[in-house]
């Protein structure tokens, strides 16, 4: 079972961050088929948050066809996100453990690393694009 946390400082709504870790705990393969989701009431004694904004992440979550309500039962994962299966995450992963060591070795710091990133992943949209 997914256990959410919450970054305050973050400037995203607690909402989106609870959506964007069920994502990311999807494509991890964390969360599968089948897996039930923390009830509303769990989520909102961990991270001591209000019910409404549990229930309009896994609102948005169902909308996206993620999570299905099962009246009485809890929330269920319906499907994967789509993407990289979980030995592709991880090769390419201890493969960017590699290059942000190189990249640290080399003198570069967390902001230089996040802004090289995302040039890179703008430039190489650009090209898609083309």
């Amino acid at each position: 079972m997914i256990e959410f946390n919450l970054d305050r400082g973050s400037g995203v709504s607690t909402y989106l961050q609870l959506v964007h870790q069920v994502k990311q705990a999807l494509r991890l393969g964390t969360l599968r088929p089948g897996d039930q989701l923390p009830t509303a009431r769990e989520v909102v004694e961990s991270l001591a948050i209000n019910p409404n904004t549990v229930l309009k992440a896994y609102r948005e979550l169902e909308r996206e066809g993620l999570v299905e309500g099962r009246q009485g039962m809890g929330t269920f994962v319906q499907r994967g996100v789509a993407g990289a299966t979980l030995a592709e995450h991880t090769r390419l992963r201890r493969g960017l453990e590699a290059w942000v060591r190189e990249a640290r070795a080399a003198g570069l710091d967390q902001e230089d690393l996040r802004v090289l990133v995302t040039v890179v992943l703008a430039d190489v949209a650009k090209e898609d694009a083309a």
